[in-house]
């Protein structure tokens, strides 16, 4: 939600630049009433994009690239799960490398549905992609129909946040290493003197790696192994299956005395922050939180710590490998990328 918000603001900043031929920082956070930092962010990000001209205060419009003066423009087919959670950042860094090395970017959509996979591989082939890079719909490891559909393009293609079940299989991927990032979450809580740190989990392909990254800090650190831990699917949001999964949470972690939780997603650690308030809980003093994916986190009523994977620099990493590959006159050896997420510390925690 918040990365779809974000966008439009920055369609109705860009069509201000474009109605008056120069925007300021001051006028323009005072209009959308948010912080002068955040248009700034803004202003970096239409930037990088070639949206726009960043200036003292403000910014001006972009000057008109030249025509490539090395023939027509290549073309990054992207094929993601999502446009609203999650992917728009990715999506923001493929198209600020595509930018800058003049390529262009075709997009399709899963909605998490993978069927129609490979028929979309073959669209975005039909439609010029000189290279794809793809986030499968399921779990982490891509299925093999859709790992056959891409080899069958004859286009070099990079995985997004996923990787072959086969480890020897070749093939590029860029991704998150989600595991070190809710070991770190742990790690952090116990650093604060939690001895107990619960886990709750809805359904995603982040979420078993997750759930790794967690058991193994609950081992190497000593922790207590009886802490809860809650795979609660995906109920719709706000439906009465919803709000019985975050009570049983909140129960089973009085019940045993659990006064730290780390919590995928940010969706699901607002609502079990809101919860907890109604009970008359503190956070962190009666329930320390860490959120994992910092998408809407710091808009909690208290900001909520999170867990950020490298959204941005993941999508810039696959744009700069397939474009390498694209580009190279002589075979490249085979690359692939492991990001590792940031702590973001905010008040949820205690820190």
């Amino acid at each position: 939600m918040t990365e779809l918000l974000a966008e439009q603001r920055q369609e109705l900043l860009l069509r201000e630049l474009r109605a008056t031929g120069a925007v300021r920082v001051a006028q323009l956070a005072a209009r959308f009433g948010v912080s002068a930092g955040t248009i700034r962010r803004d202003l970096s990000e239409l930037a990088e994009l070639g949206r726009l001209t960043k200036v003292r205060g403000g910014a001006i419009p972009a000057p008109t690239p030249a025509p490539a003066a090395d023939g027509p423009a290549r073309t990054i087919g992207l094929l993601v799960p999502s446009a609203t959670y999650y992917y728009p950042s990715v999506l923001a860094g493929v198209r600020a490398v595509a930018a800058r090395r003049g390529a262009r970017v075709v997009i399709a959509l899963t909605d998490y549905g993978g069927s129609r996979e490979p028929a979309q591989i073959d669209e975005l082939r039909s439609s010029g992609a000189d290279g794809l890079l793809v986030a499968t719909a399921g779990g982490h490891h891509p299925p093999t129909a859709t790992l056959t559909a891409l080899r069958a393009t004859g286009r070099p293609f990079v995985l997004l946040e996923r990787q072959p079940e086969d480890a020897y299989e070749p093939c590029e991927f860029v991704l998150s290493d989600h595991r070190q990032g809710a070991h770190h979450a742990v790690t952090h809580l116990r650093d604060l003197g939690h001895r107990r740190v619960a886990l709750y989990l809805a359904d995603s392909p982040t979420a078993p790696l997750v759930r790794e990254g967690h058991a193994a800090a609950v081992r190497r650190l000593a922790l207590d192994p009886t802490a809860p831990v809650l795979d609660a699917g995906r109920p719709a949001p706000g439906s009465a299956e919803a709000g019985r999964q975050y009570d049983a949470f909140l129960d089973h972690c009085l019940d045993t005395g659990t006064r730290a939780a780390l919590v995928h997603s940010d969706h699901d650690a607002i609502e079990l922050l809101q919860r907890a308030r109604t009970r008359g809980l503190r956070t962190p003093e009666d329930l320390a939180l860490i959120a994992y994916d910092d998408e809407i986190a710091a808009l909690a009523e208290t900001p909520l710590t999170a867990v950020a994977p490298p959204k941005r620099q993941l999508g810039e990493q696959a744009a700069e490998l397939l474009l390498d590959r694209l580009d190279a006159e002589e075979a490249l050896p085979l690359r692939q990328v492991v990001l590792h997420p940031v702590l973001t510390i905010r008040r949820s925690c205690g820190a």
